[in-house]
């Protein structure tokens, strides 16, 4: 037995002492809270007007097929024009009904479930008195509305958009290789350019200053954080039930449009496809954008205040996160501003640095996009998480922190990240192999085709399920991966980081609609068959990066149900 006087029992107070004075690591916070904020409101503002940039130079194409570099005039010119523009405007007015009966509708429905809201989570979250919780209530009906908004205004100004430069990616088209090929790409591509950074910065801007105005009314303890959090996270809910009602009423409006198209004028008629006699062929043109255009963009919002809801609830549970300012806590938001910077700078290689001049520069392009994107975000990944993340100086995981009952670090959050970022694109890659018509699974479709509709269905669901085998795998992997390393956190990481280049997914979606729309118009007004041969190129190339951004979707939002339950 030892006194307290001797050696052993010095040590042991020593312990005992150091151990009450390692309070959360021995992390603190900084001096400072401005360097995320100042990131994340800046990128969104450079987001905002880079969209605003590109949509100036979108609309600096005449509606005039004659002003095309190159393009001749000819007799036909002035009928030409004159049709071009009455299409561009029906489908613009076809699209803006649409989804302002939609959106009515939605207004009706967030207004009721808001209510709904408010009263359910007062009621389960009753204080220790039994009283009812009615702020938390209201902010959680407050962030639900904000994000609903912000869905709907994302969807209409994907459409806006889209109908926009439908017209002016035909006029475009109609200057002869290889300038057409630039013209065309480029006014579909920036387009979805507008979509994707406008998108973004929106999102990003409007969620973190419903933060902001949040603030105030909880404490920075570490039970107010996690309540703020808590009410944060009905943005997420408000931004995907929009995105319920824009892929589920545009989707059935799209593909009952175009099956009705089809079957009138294929079918019954015997006209080919966007012929003008068929007036179903406007329904066509409009529903590619008020669901492959707006419905997309509400879904893909839908992912990304999801993804960024459940990053900062679960690090709000985290008291070594909290301990280290907003800095830390704000860090999923800073990998979604930094993406902004990355997509932009990466948006030059397809229009400036490697224009398409050809057929086959499209895929090209559109392939570079996503690989350019993935390895600039990489090492900017890298050093936020190493900026913004704490790591402890004392206790049981110096060098890190511990966020549930895991011990992680800045290093095993970038390895989360990467996960995402790069499984994504690796999903993003099989999508294109099996919907390209440059590889054997489209071409073996094609060819099931010469026996009859029974083995071309047939076939084409089996390549359909086939296609699913590996990404699978790769999502499995992710979700495993990044809870080993950073538990539920990490989850919630690694689908920030699959939408961390979501401007880039977005625009190579946009582009494909904005295309299908340019063919349809350019058989309309019955122009030079090899405008519609150039429009058909880049169509073909469209419904494949279509594909693409509803991998994106489906593989981000496939690890958020793990990081939610938590």
């Amino acid at each position: 037995r030892f006194s307290v006087s001797s050696p052993r029992g010095m040590a042991d107070d020593f312990i005992l002492a150091s151990a009450k004075q390692c309070i959360n690591g021995g992390i603190v916070a900084e001096s400072s809270e401005l360097p995320a904020p100042m990131l994340i409101v800046g990128t969104s503002i450079i987001g905002i007007l880079f969209s605003i940039f590109l949509l100036r130079q979108v609309a600096a194409v005449l509606l005039d097929v004659t002003s095309a570099p190159g393009a001749a005039r000819t007799a036909d010119s002035n009928e030409q024009n004159a049709k071009l523009v009455e299409l561009y405007h029906a489908i613009t007015l076809g699209a803006s009904s649409f989804l302002n009966a939609e959106y009515r509708l939605c207004a009706i429905f967030v207004v009721i479930v808001s209510g709904g809201i408010t009263v359910l989570i007062s009621w389960a979250t009753k204080d220790e008195a039994g009283a009812w919780m009615w702020s938390n209530g209201i902010m959680s009906a407050v962030s639900f509305t904000v994000g609903a908004i912000t869905s709907i205004i994302s969807g209409f100004i994907g459409m806006r958009v889209a109908v926009f430069a439908n017209a002016r990616c035909t006029v475009g088209a109609c200057a002869p290789a290889p300038h057409g090929w630039t013209h065309s790409f480029n006014t579909a591509f920036r387009a979805g350019g507008v979509m994707g950074f406008s998108l973004t910065g929106v999102a990003l801007m409007s969620l973190f200053f419903l933060i902001l105005g949040l603030r105030p009314f909880f404490t920075d303890s570490e039970t107010g954080t996690l309540r703020l959090m808590e009410c944060i996270a009905g943005f997420g809910l408000g931004g995907s039930s929009i995105a319920m009602f824009g892929r589920v009423g545009g989707g059935i409006y799209t593909k009952a449009a175009d099956v009705g198209a089809d079957l009138a004028g294929k079918v019954v008629e015997n006209l080919p496809e966007d012929d003008p006699h068929n007036p179903g062929t406007i329904a066509d043109n409009v529903g590619d954008n008020v669901g492959d255009v707006a419905g997309m963009g509400s879904d893909l919002f839908g992912s990304f205040g999801e993804a960024s809801c459940a990053a900062l609830l679960v690090g709000a549970s985290s008291p070594m996160l909290v301990a280290a300012g907003w800095g830390a806590l704000l860090f999923p938001l800073t990998i979604s501003g930094a993406g902004i910077l990355v997509c932009l700078v990466t948006s030059f290689v397809a229009t400036d640095l490697i224009p398409v001049k050809n057929e086959r520069g499209i895929e090209n392009a559109l392939k570079m996009q996503l690989l350019v994107s993935a390895v600039l975000m990489t090492p900017t990944i890298y050093l936020l998480a190493h900026f913004f993340l704490p790591a402890a100086t004392c206790g049981s995981c110096v060098g890190g922190f511990v966020i549930g009952d895991i011990c992680t670090s800045q290093l095993k959050s970038f390895f989360c990240v990467g996960f995402g970022l790069w499984g994504g694109c690796a999903i993003g890659f099989i999508t294109e192999y099996y919907t390209s018509f440059s590889y054997s699974p489209v071409q073996e479709v094609a060819n099931a085709c010469r026996t009859g509709a029974a083995t071309n269905i047939i076939y084409g669901l089996a390549l359909g399920y086939k296609s699913a085998i590996v990404p699978v795998f790769i999502v499995a992997f992710i979700v495993f991966g990044s809870h080993t390393l950073a538990g539920f956190y990490g989850i919630a990481l690694s689908a920030l980081g699959m939408l961390s280049t979501l401007a880039t997914c977005l625009a190579i979606d946009v582009y494909g609609p904005v295309c299908d729309n340019a063919g349809g118009i350019a058989e309309m007004c019955e122009l030079h068959p090899s405008v519609r041969e150039k429009t058909d190129a880049l169509d073909a190339a469209g419904n494949t990066t279509a594909a693409i951004g509803k991998g994106f979707a489906i593989g981000s939002a496939r690890p958020l149900g793990p990081a939610l339950f938590r």
